[in-house]
């Protein structure tokens, strides 16, 4: 699987995809370069018809200090993109939508950016010294990688307030008791945790899943109506598949579904 930048990686474990963050010298801080990479190997992983499930992991101490706003910050204000075009948007706002679950696994420092790609994906897993932080308002600006957007939903108003309009940092206590992590482990646990949570997705019907995830989708964005409506068409365009057939064979058969995607 291609490298478009050493500081991101992609590899394959089965039908879990890992992208690595590799730039612990700074605490893994993003610049515009290592945003590009980001988004170029969700793509990958996204479109691969092996993958399932993709899981986002740092080297080091910390999972990121957010932006390098020394390069960031004046290439954004000048309007470029953290996205490029034709490639799926970690960040879930405006770019392609990645179709399959991600999962995030932190550990240290997981400040402003890492905030929200926590916030766009569909799991988290935090290692117990993990701290959190929308530092923006410090820095004179607000959070635009969809901070404003998903923490109300996620945490309640008051909340989100509490920490997105102070920049105060937070634990993972806190995070998990917001529902901003789903489980909190021990330092060094992190991965290992999420890697199995991905295989246990990956070992379900692939179409199935990403069935489930744009259906719940659908609901959180456009609200329940339109998800129910989208209900009874979605289910069918699914019934139609061989993964369906080989649930019910296995179900007769009591053994686990060897599911293909088909």
């Amino acid at each position: 699987m291609s490298q478009p930048d050493p500081r991101i990686s992609l590899s394959l474990r089965g039908h879990v995809a890992l992208v690595g963050i590799h730039r612990a010298a700074k605490r893994n801080a993003f610049d515009m370069a290592m945003l590009h990479a980001l988004a170029h190997a969700l793509t990958e992983a996204d479109r691969n018809e092996q993958v399932r499930c993709t899981v986002v992991y740092a080297e080091g101490a910390h999972f990121t200090a957010g932006l390098d706003l020394a390069d960031v910050g004046p290439r954004v204000g000048k309007g470029e993109l953290m996205v490029p075009e034709g490639t799926v948007d970690p960040f879930h706002l405006f770019g392609e939508r990645r179709k399959k679950p991600l999962l995030v696994a932190v550990q240290g420092i997981c400040f402003t950016l890492g905030v929200e790609l926590m916030l766009a994906a569909d799991m988290a897993v935090a290692a117990s010294d993990a701290r959190f932080a929308q530092l923006e308002v410090k820095r004179g600006i607000f959070p635009f990688g969809g901070a404003t957007l998903r923490f109300p939903q996620v945490a309640g108003w008051g909340n989100a307030m509490r920490w997105l309009l102070t920049g105060d940092e937070f634990g993972a206590a806190e995070a998990y008791r917001m529902g901003i992590v789903q489980e909190v482990v021990e330092p060094g646990q992190q991965l290992d945790r999420a890697l199995a949570l991905a295989e246990a997705v990956a070992r379900q019907a692939p179409l199935a899943v990403q069935a489930t995830l744009a259906s719940a989708r659908l609901a959180r964005e456009q609200g329940p109506e339109a998800a129910a409506q989208d209900l009874m068409p979605r289910l069918q365009r699914i019934h139609a598949t061989e993964d369906v057939q080989e649930g019910l064979r296995s179900f007769v058969e009591r053994r686990e579904a060897r599911f293909q995607g088909k």
